[in-house]
């Protein structure tokens, strides 16, 4: 449940929102989260190598990243079906790979504050297990240098996009092109040693080698697409069906489900790479569960049978062919109202995805991209929509708190205001900014959403006040620009 803090009115029916809510999307490795949220550092150098990436826009991004394959052969061939590897002999990128994390970066790290558990997990693999070594508390560099050279630990470093600038802006792109939250992990390996046991994951995985060698091994999936974290013992995963050595520069995606494992080879450097993963929990199934709840609800309002009562002591009953036969026909009902819904309800998924995700990568002053400028829209205005790519746009229920009455709303969130140094850390408390206004206004705003400019005249609003309250409230939230 969330709690909904109205803090300001723009107009009678168009209300900014701010809402905290505990986040649902876990982060990756074992151990308790202890001591506050550390402060954002910058541990790269003052210059860095260009980037090799095109970042003008999501799709530009994913292009780079992915080549020399196309994006169309990768999504018809790849994604979700088979793993892919991409060996790249480019000085240049691998370069600029090494820039994005390394093990020396560990000292700024933890001068600044890291902990075990929530920041970092030292780890090895032990008799085909995961062994811990986490101890309480900060992470001192020292200590941390020590299990790795002397005890051959792996150090884990969670969601370093917090820290470092070029990930985050890798990151918020990639979260534009998948429309999905785009996690990442660091793992850094001393020779001869190995941190983790054969498992599959729940995420589609991207795997950039950053600093030395690592050598993989991919086995079948035992379940395909899995939905859960799980580790697989070695006699039960048969023949590695690929085998190779990453180098830096070099990259490797896997679909969820993939059984891997993965292993610095004797009398090299360490291993650096970094884990960039997205769509945990974003199948259809998880689509439909969220969906379907307020289609039950808005049909039980238009249908009287959906709000008849169950048969007597039906809770207490052992057999249920004829509740599942009755249940079919309601899912037949519900699944014709489906087909003529012209906007789907959603519960948790697109305000869950705005909350959680990275604000727009920005050097500047931060305040400056979250406060109103420019021209004031008014009528005789023409405007644009600003951060497309951080807006969602959707419908769900509102309760009047002040009579109880039931209706839908139109719901805006964005992810202008989000904090970095959050983004995935499971257990931390997060908000969601955004408007909310009466459904009729869902034309007007596709107006703006699907126009490269539009005049605040032509809005689908029945008064003049209307349409200038709705160009009000989102320049307030930055939203939109007058043009």
């Amino acid at each position: 449940m969330y709690q909904v803090n109205e803090i300001r009115f723009a107009c009678p029916h168009c209300l900014v929102l701010k809402t905290a809510m505990p986040k649902k999307a876990r982060p990756a490795g074992d151990g308790k989260e202890q001591g506050p949220v550390p402060k954002q550092v910058k541990v790269e150098a003052a210059c860095g190598p260009s980037s090799p990436l095109n970042f003008d826009s999501p799709s530009g991004l994913f292009e780079s990243f992915i080549s020399p394959i196309k994006t169309e052969t990768f999504f018809k061939e790849f994604w979700e079906q088979k793993p892919l590897l991409i060996q790249r002999d480019d000085p240049a990128l691998a370069t600029y790979y090494q820039s994005l994390f390394r093990l020396s970066d560990l000292k700024s790290l933890c001068s600044w504050g890291i902990y075990y558990g929530r920041d970092v997990n030292v780890c090895r693999c032990v008799h085909g297990k995961k062994k811990v070594l986490n101890k309480d508390g900060r992470v001192h560099f020292l200590q941390l240098r020590q299990d790795f050279d002397q005890k051959r630990a792996t150090i884990q470093f969670h969601q370093p996009q917090r820290f470092k600038d070029e990930l985050w802006r890798i990151q918020e792109k990639l979260e534009c092109y998948f429309g999905s939250l785009v996690g990442s992990n660091v793992y850094i390996t001393p020779a001869g040693a190995q941190g983790l046991p054969p498992h599959y994951d729940d995420v589609e995985v991207f795997i950039l080698q950053l600093e030395g060698e690592k050598h993989w091994r991919l086995y079948q999936p035992t379940v395909p697409l899995a939905r859960e974290y799980s580790v697989e013992a070695e006699d039960r995963i048969g023949r590695p069906t690929h085998e190779f050595t990453l180098k830096p520069g070099d990259l490797l995606y896997f679909p969820r489900g993939t059984i891997h494992q993965a292993d610095t080879p004797e009398g090299l450097a360490h291993s650096t790479h970094v884990t960039i993963s997205t769509y945990q929990s974003s199948s259809w199934g998880d689509f439909l569960l969220d969906t379907i709840s307020g289609l039950v609800f808005d049909t039980a309002k238009a249908d009287v049978a959906l709000r008849a009562g169950i048969p007597r002591q039906l809770l207490l009953q052992a057999e249920s062919t004829a509740v599942a036969t009755r249940l079919s026909g309601f899912l037949r009902m519900l699944a014709d109202r489906l087909e003529g819904t012209k906007e789907l309800p959603s519960a948790d998924m697109k305000k869950d995805f705005a909350m959680n995700r990275l604000p727009p990568y920005y050097m500047g002053d931060r305040a400056k991209l979250v406060a109103p400028g420019g021209q004031l829209p008014g009528l005789d205005s023409t405007v644009r929509l600003q951060f497309r790519d951080h807006v969602v746009l959707t419908v769900g229920p509102y309760q009047d708190p002040s009579d109880e009455t039931r209706g839908e709303m139109v719901y805006v969130y964005h992810s202008l205001r989000n904090r970095r140094d959050t983004h995935m850390m499971g257990n931390e408390e997060t908000e969601s900014y955004g408007l909310r206004f009466p459904l009729s206004y869902m034309d007007a705003l596709k107006q703006i959403w699907n126009s490269s400019a539009i005049s605040v005249k032509d809005l689908k609003l029945t008064t003049d006040e209307e349409k200038q309250n709705l160009v009000l409230s989102l320049w307030t939230e930055c939203l939109i620009q007058v043009v």
